[in-house]
């Protein structure tokens, strides 16, 4: 099968959907609210005025051409869009194209699209290819079923034609058409069904009739990631390829005033040291003379004018007096105030949650080449459209003149997705500084992505909620501080809404629990660390403080933590479906033992409702974490393994920040440099965690960032269940932890 025709295109743009309308104009908006000031917007911003307005015309037809190509030998490859960092979309995706073609799963294979957002926008985005939001399924699941669809109806047609006989004749079965006597592959016909016209309509399965979907067929990725043949970007290797390290300044917003590059040139292997606008590159013929090169560098002065230089004592000290004072409305329902005075029992809370870095297993890197009239990235790339603009401006080339060699990403967690492309911009710069003579692979050492910001923000809350005497919520005010990352870039203008960032309370202000006299408030404040979405952005804060005080409050009314929330649930039948499967899987009325807890948290991201009961135990008067039990509500599971690695990954991934995660400054210098003093969860603290699935015949949702917030929670509750003491703030250092 082949690419499609400009016609194709021009529908492809027209047929993003209405869904993603206000999306598109809300992104519009903020590119043009960037102005120059932002390359992004000065080579995005036309195209997608042209996208806005062919977009009000009637949707697409399917595109198999766009998505699936057959080869002669019977295999069926499918075309990502999405970047697989782990999450699995390699075999999700591919699944969703097997079930509507009828094919075998042991015919099927993967590739990655190349970087054109005309072909291969993100749905949930607007034209613009991306990964990110756990959207990828999300946003692919009409469009792939009926490209599918259209596959399978193009290759009966084909081989109707060939046997003389009609197309309702003609079974599709595992890869194979067949109709009476006649049988044959799908590598047979695809040359012929090629040719043929794309079905402007094509019918769906019913989801009863799945035969691949639902089951938990074997990853595609499995085989080369074990036998090390799966490619990233630190295995991409270039003919006169240098290496290049940078040496950034110790604190964000420095920048090089001078250097002394004598030493460095003086190691084997190095060949050239730049100042470059992040710091001082240095090249080498491989990386670890790079490294050392980097190392010998003398005379080191820093610009820090503008530097920031306060630490994280002083910063949590600010941020709690601004909690309390009033901020800027986040969400109003009923009288807060009122409510709290009427209340016959108070609560109040503090809570502080840290920077916290991504620290995926491949830290940041990608290879870049002067290829023609333009350039090639090599990367595990999650905003292909912003780094194609954004290394385009840098190099003075056209976007399109920027070709993206899309490979697997060890790990993101939302480091690879920032508007101002960071590292991409870094290795452009580097190449620009060397007048493209070489490829440049840019690498990060795990030093440098400890300490090279975009983290998840340090955010303060500040709570007071309260009961009736019967026991009911009769008011909640919660304050919230914290830094934006959306404020001046381009998507500032439909993510904040009169000047609240609803990433910041995204999660609190948005609870479905139904609490009549219910206000958010939200201040934002400026700090010069440089900062961006983590695995489940901000649910990773706001869900443990509405969790925890739900807990508390339930406790404090006397009742059963399941049952208050049930029954401030009882308008929503989803979440309380899955909270009632969660209870009957963790055995919630039953008593833990002596010793030990037994906690629950209930929350929703990403359109994803996800439960979690966490069992712990006093072991020699430490806390110990025993059992992870979590009920999902996704929509249709598409591959329940993979749902089930994400939430146990999610498990891990929360345990990490609720146990050890933290990044500190003293003085604006990061204390944390690797591993030993940024502590991921180990593998002796990982509990056994099990994953149950509610039925859904609904459209997939998000599963790669849910399994996350309800985690420190969940324990958080299940410490003072065993012990009668709350941990509030995170980390928890339960390794310090005594009773």
């Amino acid at each position: 099968m082949h690419l499609l025709t400009p016609d194709q295109y021009r529908q492809m743009l027209a047929g993003m959907g209405a869904p993603a309308a206000a999306t598109r104009r809300g992104f519009l908006k903020g590119l043009a609210a960037a102005g120059g000031a932002l390359v992004i917007g000065v080579h995005l911003a036309p195209r997608l005025a042209q996208a806005e307005e062919a977009a009000a015309a009637p949707p697409a037809p399917p595109m198999p051409n766009a998505f699936i190509r057959i080869a002669p030998d019977n295999t069926v490859t499918v075309l990502i869009k999405h970047v697989d960092m782990g999450q699995g979309v390699t075999t999700g995706l591919p699944t969703i194209v097997a079930e509507e073609l009828d094919a075998d799963w042991g015919q099927m294979r993967t590739a990655f699209a190349p970087a054109d957002a005309k072909l291969y926008n993100n749905l949930a985005f607007g034209p613009v290819q991306g990964t990110g939001g756990s959207t990828s399924i999300a946003n692919s699941w009409d469009q792939l079923r009926r490209a599918g669809a259209a596959a399978r109806a193009m290759l009966v047609e084909a081989a109707a034609k060939q046997w003389g006989v009609a197309p309702d004749t003609v079974t599709v079965a595992k890869g194979v058409l067949t109709s009476g006597a006649h049988s044959g592959t799908f590598g047979e016909f695809a040359e012929a069904a090629a040719r043929l016209p794309v079905p402007a309509e094509v019918r769906l399965k019913d989801p009863k009739d799945f035969t691949l979907i639902g089951t938990k067929l074997p990853r595609l990725d499995s085989a080369t990631k074990t036998d090390g043949t799966a490619t990233y970007a630190l295995d991409m290797r270039r003919p006169g390829m240098l290496t290049a390290v940078v040496r950034r300044p110790d604190r964000f917003g420095a920048t090089v005033k001078s250097f002394d590059a004598t030493a460095a040139m003086k190691v084997p292997g190095v060949v050239e040291v730049a100042a470059v606008p992040s710091g001082i590159a240095v090249l080498a013929t491989n990386t670890w003379a790079a490294i050392q090169g980097r190392d010998a560098l003398a005379g080191l002065v820093w610009d820090e004018a503008k530097a920031e230089t306060r630490g994280s004592a002083a910063l949590f000290d600010e941020y709690a007096k601004l909690a309390k004072t009033p901020g800027l409305p986040a969400a109003r329902r009923g009288d807060a105030a009122k409510g709290l005075e009427r209340a016959a029992k108070i609560i109040e809370a503090e809570f502080s949650f840290p920077y916290l870095a991504h620290a995926p297993m491949e830290p940041l890197n990608c290879v870049i080449e002067k290829t023609g009239e333009g350039v090639t990235i090599w990367t595990g790339s999650q905003f292909q459209t912003i780094e194609q603009a954004v290394t385009a401006g840098i190099l003075g080339v056209k976007p399109e003149q920027v070709k993206i060699e899309s490979l697997y990403a060890g790990g993101s967690f939302g480091r690879r997705a920032n508007p101002p492309a960071d590292y991409v911009a870094e290795a452009a710069t580097i190449l620009k500084a060397i007048d493209g003579r070489a490829p440049v692979h840019l690498v990060w050492t795990r030093e440098d992505d400890i300490k090279g910001g975009y983290y998840r923000p340090m955010f303060y809350h500040s709570v007071r909620a309260g009961l009736t005497a019967d026991g009911k919520i009769a008011g909640w005010d919660q304050r919230i501080v914290g830094q934006s990352f959306i404020v001046g870039t381009p998507f500032e203008a439909f993510i904040i809404k009169e000047g609240v960032d609803g990433t910041s309370v995204e999660g609190a202000s948005d609870t479905n629990y139904a609490i009549n006299d219910f206000r958010v408030d939200l201040h934002t404040v400026k700090v010069g660390v440089p900062t961006l979405w983590w695995r489940s952005v901000g649910h990773t804060h706001t869900a443990h403080v509405v969790e925890v005080m739900i807990d508390e409050l339930a406790h404090a009314a006397g009742r059963d933590p399941v049952a208050f929330r049930l029954e401030l649930l009882k308008d929503k039948p989803r979440h309380a479906a899955v909270l009632k499967l969660l209870a009957e899987k963790a055995e919630w009325g039953g008593k833990p033992g002596a010793g030990k807890g037994r906690g629950v948290a209930l929350h929703e991201s990403f359109n994803t409702v996800v439960g979690s009961v966490i069992d712990v135990s006093v072991v020699e008067g430490r806390i110990k974490v025993e059992r992870v039990v979590c009920a999902v509500d996704c929509g249709i599971a598409i591959n329940p393994d993979v749902i089930a690695a994400q939430i146990e990954g999610g498990v891990g991934f929360g345990l990490g920040a609720a146990l050890h995660d933290e990044i500190t400054l003293d003085g604006g210098v990061v204390e944390q440099a690797n591993f030993d003093t940024y502590v991921p969860l180990r593998m002796s603290e990982m509990p056994k965690v099990e994953v149950h699935i509610l039925p859904s015949a609904n459209p997939p949702t998000g599963i790669g960032e849910p399994g996350v917030p309800g985690v420190a929670p969940a324990l958080s509750n299940a410490i003072f269940a065993a012990t009668g003491q709350r941990l509030r703030s995170l980390p928890f250092r339960l390794e310090d932890f005594k009773v």
